[in-house]
């Protein structure tokens, strides 16, 4: 006997071991080459008949059946509903011999908007939940096919794709579908065979059609450029993908993973009571499984500082996460990216069936067998309809020979005996094939009547001409690509939307905020009641000089609008308070908010100590190099400090002392200057005095300051500007009052004075005028100053509007005010 109860070749064995029982023709077989040749079988069966999706129409066999028998039963999206039931015994019956529950659920899949970026079915009743709830059962459910099915059946009765039969031999199936959409990349796939996987992400269809074109018209495009328009996995439930690197190189090898993060924002509903909402999951995470999660981890006090959980969700993703009022909630956010799936990795593992045969490909790679498989659907339904075309043709040259030599052909079917006779005699006299005369015996009466004989004519040469272009496209691979890229085009055209999934380009580990703001222009508006927000600079549209202004802001009666900037979301911002103290934050940690809506108090952003208030707000400048800027300060009692801008580089979130106060003084203003700039300093009595900053000698951070200006009593400094070196010829100083009337006047009527002095009248003031309230530099760049009331009244008007007067004049009005009302800020655009 062979080693291992192996049986030797050509030898049999009988039950009992005697040799030679067996029946003649029977042959042995080892039981360990015939398990390897039956999992072998039962492999490839699974990989090539059930697990993975054929590169070119992206569709595994069950769901290319169901799309083929709902088309059979009219299931298009523009028919009624069927039930699911029908469906599924439609496709069990005639073409996938499984499970029903297989093919439900695979129905079900392509029907949810969350699984699916553009589903391929339209379900009506329960199809399941991003929470995880199971469909309600085939027979209570309804289904038909959506728009964009169609496009993957599109010209399947062209002879288009290869039938074969079925898996009883009664009725044929397509091997693929014609599929004028990349079906692969578009809703991606998840797949596991014998020995191999396959996790595909869905993509947005105007991006993967912008990189078909790019492959049509360009030579030599390799994956790193298709990238730039394919910019990466769009989910359909949105989420933030991380890492442009890392994707770039998923799609060059076909493997990779990526960081993807449910968007979460943290929000304050009320003053100290914050919320993290969030808006967005990573693809594939139930709902209610990360809520459990969180719930957990609360439970078990590894994530502290969670007061409530809420699901808010109604058509769209919103959890609401609670906090307590001690917590912090930055840290509780990045513990949930940590600790729960809001945070995970989406591994990219790009295997599809090409040729029949699995292969790991890369994005180009994908794209190209699609563009192949494209063309021979375009030259397979050009050559079916040139085929019908010419086959119409040579009808309609036998109608119109019949018609030409009508009389004759009556008279020989007249004399003929039999139809056969005639049709004899009819080939014999006129060369007819045999469809042509079978045409002709079958021609009404009505076409020998004129317009009849034209309508012929007519679509004879319609016919011709449709030969031609046909034959023009199939004369080259260059013409066919036209036609390939026209109908990508049009597809495009019908189906694209905006992407969901938001790329950036750091990874996670670098992540910051900033990366998922846009950095746009904004403006932020403060109160004197310490209520701050940043909002569109659209919402403050330009009206003409005296008109009475917009509301803006919800404010208290006794607070009033005091400052206005203009900068990016990124910026940097300076908050300097009366108390001489300085502050940083970013443009982008202001909320947002409407014209009309009230901010957030400031005490929310800044460590401010009782009855201290912000006087002052300055946007850093994009560059501090050391030397080139300073920071100026002016505080209410005409006293000045100039600091190097690079002492406020590094502000810790307490604060830090920007100048020493003596007394009852207060900081009014702060601003950045350069050398050889000069500063212009305005009282409330309507004084002012203009001096070189390099007047004042740079001090440090918590120095006192010197003289400024010399004030007489009970007057005070309102107002301090900056006078830029190359404004110093064109600039123009804009004044307004406390009633609203004011002017512009040429800076050089301001002389150059040594600091200390009384200076000189900057506007005559009356009763009518009231008392110099606010002050600005308009640069020739500055088109608008936008004014703002104590009572929240703001108007926006064009320079052009405002005349320009001499330094002792009283202006005209700017703005119309109501009783009792003032003039309290203003802002250049």
């Amino acid at each position: 006997m062979a080693e291992n109860n192996e049986i030797p070749e050509n030898e049999n064995i009988d039950s009992a071991g005697g040799e030679n029982s067996l029946e003649e023709g029977v042959q042995s077989q080892s039981i360990v080459s015939e398990m390897k040749e039956a999992y072998l079988d039962y492999a490839m069966s699974v990989i090539t008949s059930r697990a993975l999706p054929d590169v070119r129409d992206g569709l595994k066999p069950v769901h290319r059946r169901i799309l083929y028998a709902m088309r059979g039963m009219g299931l298009t999206s523009g028919a009624k509903f069927r039930k699911s039931a029908a469906v599924v015994g439609e496709v069990l019956g005639k073409y996938h011999p499984h499970g029903d529950s297989a093919v439900y659920d695979s129905m079900v899949n392509m029907a949810q908007d969350f699984s699916f970026r553009y589903p391929l079915v339209i379900g009506q009743g329960n199809f399941g939940s991003i929470d995880g709830d199971n469909a309600a059962a085939m027979r209570y459910t309804e289904a038909k096919m959506s728009k964009i099915s169609g496009e993957l059946l599109s010209d399947i009765e062209k002879d288009t794709v290869d039938f074969r039969d079925n898996y009883d031999g009664t009725i044929q199936e397509p091997e693929v579908l014609p599929a004028a959409v990349p079906g692969l990349l578009l809703n991606g796939t998840l797949g596991i065979a014998v020995g191999m996987a396959t996790n595909i992400p869905p993509h947005n269809l105007g991006e993967l059609i912008d990189g078909l074109v790019m492959l049509i018209e360009e030579d030599n495009v390799t994956n790193k450029d298709l990238v730039t328009v394919i910019k990466g996995p769009d989910f359909p439930t949105g989420a933030i993908l991380f890492g442009a690197e890392d994707i770039a190189e998923a799609y060059s090898t076909g493997r990779g993973s990526m960081v993807v993060r449910g968007e979460a924002e943290i929000v304050e509903p009320k003053a100290n009571k914050f919320e993290i909402i969030i808006r967005s999951l990573p693809y594939r995470l139930k709902k209610s499984d990360l809520i459990v999660k969180i719930a957990n981890l609360v439970k078990d006090k590894r994530i502290e500082g969670i007061k409530d959980i809420r699901d808010e969700s109604t058509s769209d993703i919103r959890i609401v996460i609670e906090l307590k009022s001690s917590s912090q909630p930055q840290k509780i956010l990045n513990q949930l990216y940590k600790y729960t799936p809001l945070e995970d990795k989406f591994h990219l593992n790009l295997v599809a069936l090409h040729e029949g045969v699995p292969q790991t490909m890369s994005l180009k790679d994908v794209l190209e067998a699609f563009l192949a498989h494209r063309q021979i659907v375009i030259r397979r339904r050009t050559e079916y309809e040139l085929r019908r075309a010419e086959a119409r043709e040579h009808i309609l040259l036998g109608l119109k020979k019949a018609l030409d030599h009508i009389d004759e052909i009556i008279a020989i079917i007249k004399k003929s005996r039999t139809r056969d006779t005639a049709k004899e005699n009819l080939i014999k006299k006129f060369k007819f094939s045999d469809r042509q005369v079978e045409a002709i015996l079958q021609m009404q009466l009505q076409r020998l009547a004129g317009l009849e004989r034209k309508k012929i004519e007519d679509e004879l040469k319609d016919i011709q001409k449709f030969i031609k272009e046909l034959k023009d496209i199939l004369s080259s691979e260059k013409n066919i690509l036209a036609v390939v890229k026209e109908e990508l085009l049009a597809v495009r055209e019908k189906y694209q939307d905006e992407r969901r999934t938001k790329i950036v380009e750091h990874s996670a580990k670098n992540f910051s905020m900033e990366d998922l703001i846009p950095n746009t222009e904004s403006v932020l508006v403060f109160t004197s009641g310490g209520y701050v927000k940043r909002t569109d600079p659209s919402e403050y549209k330009k009206q003409h000089r005296g008109g009475v202004g917009v509301v803006d802001l919800n404010t208290k009666d006794d607070d009033a609008i005091s400052q206005l900037l203009f900068a990016k979301t990124h910026t940097e911002l300076l908050f300097f308070t009366d108390r001489g103290r300085v502050f940083k934050t970013k443009m982008y940690e202001i909320p947002e908010g409407r014209r009309s809506t009230k901010g957030k108090s400031i005490m929310n952003f800044l460590s401010l100590e009782a009855e201290e208030s912000v006087t002052s707000i300055v946007a850093m400048p994009q560059s501090i190099k050391e030397g080139s800027y300073s920071l100026f300060m002016v505080t209410r009692d005409g006293t000045v400090k100039k600091t190097d801008a690079e002492s406020f580089h590094e502000v810790r979130r307490s604060g830090l002392i920007s100048i020493s106060l003596k007394g009852d003084d207060r900081l009014i203003d702060a601003f950045f200057v350069q050398p050889e700039d000069d500063v212009i300093l305005l009282s409330h009595n309507g004084q002012s005095i203009r001096f070189d900053e390099s007047e004042v000698r740079e001090m440090g951070r918590t120095a006192g300051g010197v003289r400024g200006m010399k004030l007489k009593k009970g007057d005070y400094v309102v107002s301090a500007k900056v006078i830029r070196c190359d404004e110093k010829d064109c600039a123009q100083l804009f004044v307004i009052t406390e009633n609203g009337y004011g002017k512009q006047t040429d800076v050089t009527e301001y002389s150059v004075q040594g600091r200390g002095g009384s200076g000189v009248k900057a506007i005559s003031l009356s009763t009518k005028t009231g008392k110099l309230t606010a002050a600005a530099i308009m640069s020739p760049e500055v088109t608008e100053i936008l004014a703002m009331s104590a009572n929240s009244q703001v108007i926006r008007v064009g320079t052009e509007e405002i005349p320009s007067l001499g330094r002792s004049t009283q202006g005209v009005r700017i703005m119309k005010l109501r009783k009792d009302d003032r003039v309290s800020s203003l802002v250049k655009i």
